[in-house]
């Protein structure tokens, strides 16, 4: 086992440095990536604001299409300036980047291999007030499902802004998720940002707890409160849920026997379910799913959606304690 102090030092530098929304991060990698590759295009539809995409559009006006309200349009037209040899990134909101296009989604961008980057603000129950309605919970099941899409969901806003970077290199379909609410920035700004590779934020031997996105943070605080407690945890941030890093997840478990994930998403058909199938297929040990419960949301601040729905610190505590009982 791991000591305390040893895992300490390691959490050491993911400590936050203050709050900024994901969506800002992406705002900030679009704006980069557009001054490096002039092929870079930006789609947006009637939501500039929420996605962050004005400095962009201030200094490549010519290269950003605003599509209005008509999201299926805009699919249309990013796969048609990809057979262009351009690289669009579409923007809105995660819930109409998704359920409302799935169609031309599969059929014009998936299927047809276009190397476009779907990019989707104010996804999981973090959107908050607006409720039910908009806080689409299965994005991440139904993009991963498509054939040769990349799924990549970061944790903060440096993550997201490397993230947002990183996936025009990549020749494909992309998925990029990330929400509206201020969020701890946490991971190094200088970090690099491997598509489909794991990072180990604390190396331990009783339980492994695997997280994405938002709850990343809350595995973070669960973390330090669990080792406090003499628990010692192997803490992985999964960016990129396909393809899955089934490497990093084999190897941790091998050593601690136990895992938990923790998403915020529908438990079925997300992170978990990747992780599980892996597991199932090499490694069976103990699991448990800190995830929405085959549900919708309502309408709420993120911090009282996440607690009503088991998805704050003390939920991924109590999940590594169970998993770790269930080792027997």
């Amino acid at each position: 086992m791991h000591n305390t102090l040893e895992i300490n030092t390691m959490l050491d530098k993911y400590q936050s440095t203050g709050k900024k929304a994901t969506r800002d991060g992406f705002g900030a990698g679009l704006h980069e990536i557009g001054k490096r590759n002039d092929q870079v295009v930006a789609l947006c539809a009637d939501l500039i604001g929420s996605l962050k995409m004005d400095d962009f559009i201030a200094d490549f006006p010519e290269r950003f299409f605003q599509c209005g309200i008509s999201e299926a349009n805009m699919i249309g037209v990013a796969s048609g300036l990809a057979s262009c040899g351009k690289i669009p990134y579409t923007g809105t909101f995660a819930n109409f980047s998704t359920g409302r296009v799935y169609d031309q989604i599969r059929q014009s961008i998936a299927y047809a291999g276009k190397n476009v980057k779907i990019c989707a603000s104010h996804a999981g129950l973090t959107l908050g007030e607006d409720g039910a309605t908009h806080q689409i919970l299965e994005d991440i099941g139904l993009m991963k499902m498509l054939p040769g899409m990349v799924v990549i969901n970061p944790c903060d806003y440096n993550q997201t802004k490397a993230a947002t970077i990183a996936i025009a290199q990549h020749k494909g379909p992309v998925y990029l998720r990330f929400g509206r609410p201020s969020w701890p920035v946490f991971i190094p700004e200088n970090m690099p940002f491997e598509i489909g590779k794991a990072i180990v934020l604390s190396e331990g031997a009783d339980v492994s707890i695997f997280a994405t996105g938002h709850l990343v943070w809350k595995a973070v605080e669960a973390t330090q409160i669990l080792e406090e407690q003499g628990i010692s945890v192997e803490l992985i941030n999964i960016h990129t849920i396909k393809p899955l890093d089934e490497a990093a997840v084999l190897k941790s478990v091998a050593k601690t026997g136990a895992v938990v994930s923790a998403e915020e998403h529908n438990r079925f058909g997300g992170l978990g379910d990747s992780i599980a199938q892996t597991l199932v297929a090499n490694h069976p040990c103990p699991m448990e799913y800190v995830a929405v419960n085959d549900s919708f949301g309502e309408s709420g601040t993120p911090d009282q959606l996440l607690e009503k729905y088991g998805l704050n610190t003390e939920s991924i505590v109590a999940a590594a304690k169970r998993a770790m009982a269930r080792k027997g």
